[in-house]
This record gives C-alpha cells, structure tokens and sequence, in this order.
C-alpha cells in the first residue's frame, strides 16, 4: 500500500460538539473525533471498530462533511476538502458517499425505489434524460440483487435487507469512488449480513471503489477489511494489516476488544483468556490528561496518567502506546 498514493488521507481530525446547556453555564465541549490520523488507499477497505460511543461514525460523517470538523485536514485525491462550502464541496460529494446504519430510517418512504435512486443523478446533473436515469435505476437494483420491477414500489414494502441493498443502490448512483460504510449490517438479521457483506466486496472488485467500513463486529471487520483502526473515546489506538491486528493486537485496549468475541465452541471459549476491563468509559467531556485508555487499562504507568502517547511504528503498524517506544 505504501507504494501506492491514498485516495484519502485524514491528518489531525478534531471533530467537536458545544453541549452547554445554557448561557450561564460552563462551557462543555464534547471530543467526539480528537486528533486522528489514517489513510486510505484505492481499491482497499479500511475497517474501523471500536465501542459504542468512541466517535466512529462521527469520524465517518465527518468525511463526508456532514459535520463540520474543528481542525484538521481531509485531503481527497490531494485536495483538502474540509474547509470547503456549498458549490465547492458538490462536486466531491459526487465522488464520496455514504451507506447509513439504518435502512428503514435512511429512505424516503413517500418516494419510491425509482425515486430514491433517481434523485443523486438529478442533483448531480448525471445523464441527459429521465430514460438514460431509469435505466441506470434498472441496472443497479440488478447489480444489488433485486428487480426491475421494484423500481415502482415503495421502502415499506420491502425487508431489511432489501433496504439496505437500495441504500447501496443510491450510494452507486452517482459513480463514487469512495463510500463510507456506517454499520451497514447492524440492523440486519444474522442471515443477511453475510449476503450484503458479499454483495459489498463484490461490488468493490467490480468498481474498483474505496470502503470505509465502521463496525463494532471485529470479526465481520476482519473478513472484508484490508486493514483496521481501533478508536478509543475520539482516538486511534492501533492501525495495522487486518489479520495482524485480529491475530497478534498490540495495543492492550486491542487485546481486551479481540478477548470479548465469543466463540461458538464451548470448550474453546472455556479456556480462552477472557480481559474483562474495570472502571467507565471516561467522559468525552472531560478525558483523562494523559493516555485516554489509561484509566481502565491494566498495564497503565504514572508516565501514561499525564502523557499522551504519540503513535509508534511497529513493523506496518501504528500503535499509540507507551510500551512500543523505543
């Protein structure tokens, strides 16, 4: 990958939230994203997982400029697009797009399927006439797995599955290059999350497309991602190859996520090392000085209470952690 140039490279990303409550009360900021850095390369999905909670589909939508970030740069194809506004920012929007967690939330449910897909082409002034659109309509429902005729009907007459699939479908329609992928499985049954996972890499190696794909399920991440960042209340902890994160984690918050999977052999789970970690998630309010990680990590140094590490390679990987210095 190293020798290839990112298609995305995110340097330094804050993403902050005013949550005071009133004009006489302190003023509260939430870090949901603080200080994160990663690339992503053409053709390569890039698994992001973490708790509920640590700023991974801020750090999504923050991409995609659906928020504003505080700080930072995200440099698209070389142009740094998080500064930019209205007509300036369309343009990329045609080329990055987004997979949203919920399919019954995320359409439209007075418009039908036709209408759905329709509308990016519209927006972005992509093909001539409302027949080339219909049979583009028309070619996508078939590359996602449904058909034609679906084209007519309306999101409530259709499952789950088939809903995210025309979330998929709208996501392609305007012919991106990179696609954010916001737990787009979690709602889905278990049966159907193997076939729209499938149905994602196939589409990938058939568009030569770029996936971010955020997840708390590591070993749905393992199977479709290239590599993976693990975030931790607004920060990345470790990013590295896929198997070599999933196989041999370095960061200690990595090895007590990867210790939580469970397994469906009884002996195994028995005798596997369970890392149960002790005490809250610390606000995002208010962080701990030094290492987000440390007040809940068993390896913690008095040097991790009021430093923050900085990442340390090791091998291909970064690691934020004190005990990888060299």
């Amino acid at each position: 990958m190293s020798e290839q140039k990112p298609i995305l490279r995110v340097k330094n990303l804050k993403t902050y939230f005013d949550v005071t409550k009133g004009i006489f009360s302190p003023k509260q900021i939430v870090k949901a994203v603080d200080d994160v850095s990663f690339d992503i390369y053409p053709n390569e999905t890039f698994g992001l997982v973490g708790e509920s909670g640590c700023g991974k589909s801020t750090l999504g939508r923050t991409i995609v400029k659906l928020y504003d970030p505080e700080d930072g740069s995200i440099e698209f194809n070389g142009t740094d697009i998080a500064k930019l506004k209205g007509s300036e920012l369309k343009g990329f929007r045609k080329d990055m797009q987004m997979i949203f967690q919920d399919p019954y939330a995320s359409l439209n449910p007075r418009m039908t399927v036709g209408e759905i897909i329709k509308e990016p082409m519209i927006i972005h002034n992509i093909y001539n006439t409302d027949e080339e659109r219909e049979a583009r309509v028309v070619e996508l429902l078939r590359i996602v797995g449904l058909k034609p005729d679906h084209i007519r009907r309306y999101p409530a007459e259709f499952s789950g599955g088939q809903r995210q699939r025309i979330g998929i479908a709208r996501a392609l329609a305007v012919n991106p290059k990179f696609i954010v992928c916001d737990e787009p499985i979690s709602a889905l049954d278990v049966s159907i999350q193997a076939q729209v996972i499938n149905l994602l890499k196939n589409i990938q190696n058939e568009m030569g497309l770029s996936y971010l794909f955020i997840a708390h399920d590591l070993s749905m991440v393992k199977h479709i991602s290239d590599r993976i960042g693990v975030m931790y209340l607004g920060h990345m902890m470790e990013v590295g190859p896929s198997n070599d994160v999933y196989h041999r984690p370095l960061h200690p918050y990595t090895v007590a996520l990867l210790s939580a999977i469970p397994i469906p052999d009884p002996d195994v789970a028995k005798a596997k090392n369970r890392i149960v970690l002790e005490g809250e998630i610390p606000s995002p309010i208010n962080p701990p000085k030094g290492c987000v990680f440390s007040t809940r990590c068993s390896r913690a140094t008095e040097r991790c209470m009021q430093e923050r590490p900085q990442p340390v390679k090791v091998g291909d990987r970064l690691v934020s952690c004190f005990l990888y210095e060299k």
